[in-house]
């Protein structure tokens, strides 16, 4: 991008929010750059029935797919890099990547999490296959009636699985970690929700299932496993600058997705833990729409 005008938009990932932040933003005829690692979360999606218009759904990396080319039809300059460094600029932002620095009035941080998983070598494997399961929200419906685990801290677990009993008699808490909270106890008691002490716990797969497998040598079977085991928040970069977030590491911002960072954006899972597609497209459309509105006007 050497010798090119400064960017009026960098959007830091590639995933369903940044894409649908630079789509706005190239229909606006925005200066727009996308860097992204290629390692969005939702390319893990095996088929997300939650997208309106997909009757039979579709998965994430289909999703990315036909973003992706819409951009391309937009001319849309993405960059496969990590953005290492983000820095205030006189005119906004210096950023960072492949060894260069780049200017940017505004900067989209669409970086997403990455999710804690469970002690299971072959996780990968059984996510594309829907046997571990990381959104009861998206997917729970087709969860009906299954056996079902939750994997996690009883504090952190306990919400998950009170959500899915509405979904299943049959689902356990395996909970990695005490916890003396009675009340949270006694919801899962009273909601017919076993809990079971597995510090040192491991999973593997097991037929069409998957295995939990005890300190003890006991083992459990389940359909499908959810975890509840927390995530890393990709907002790193907005927290070098000073940008207000939770204890959790979400970046604070207010209804346009503005951050406390002067012309600093955060969208989709970095600002939330309702992580769902349509969240994030509508986080994109008004962050788009906000920025357009903040940057000079362009004229034919």
């Amino acid at each position: 991008m050497t010798g090119a005008p400064p960017l009026e938009c960098l959007i830091v990932g590639g995933g369903p929010a940044g894409l649908m932040a630079a789509i706005y933003l190239a229909r606006f005829r925005r200066r727009v750059c996308v860097v992204d690692t290629g390692a969005s979360r939702a390319a893990l999606i095996p088929r997300s029935r939650n997208v309106p218009g997909f009757v039979h759904g579709l998965s994430g990396t289909e999703l990315i797919e036909r973003m992706s080319a819409q951009l391309d039809e937009l001319a849309v300059t993405r960059v496969d890099a990590e953005v290492t460094d983000l820095q205030r600029h006189d005119r906004g932002f210096l950023a960072s990547w492949n060894g260069g620095a780049h200017a940017a009035a505004t900067v989209v941080l669409a970086c997403g999490i990455v999710d804690t998983h469970p002690p299971f070598d072959e996780w990968r494997a059984a996510v594309a296959d829907g046997l571990l399961r990381y959104c009861p929200i998206c997917d729970a419906f087709e969860a009906t009636g299954r056996r079902i685990g939750v994997i996690g801290p009883l504090a952190r677990a306990a919400g998950k699985a009170l959500f899915l009993r509405g979904y299943s008699r049959d689902v356990t808490l395996l909970a990695t970690e005490p916890d003396d909270d009675r009340a949270a106890t006694s919801r899962l008691a009273e909601a017919g929700v076993e809990v079971v002490r597995a510090p040192d716990l491991r999973l593997q797969r097991r037929g069409d299932g998957i295995e939990a497998v005890f300190a003890d040598g006991r083992t459990a079977q389940f359909d499908m496993i959810y975890p509840a085991m927390g995530a890393e928040v990709r907002s790193q970069l907005a927290m070098a600058l000073g940008a207000e977030h939770t204890v959790e590491g979400y970046l604070k911002v207010d209804d346009h997705q503005r951050t406390s960072i002067r012309g600093l954006y955060g969208i989709g899972d970095v600002v939330t833990d309702l992580h769902q597609i349509s969240v994030s497209f509508g986080h994109a459309a008004i962050a788009a729409c906000t920025i357009h509105n903040s940057v000079p006007a362009r004229l034919a």
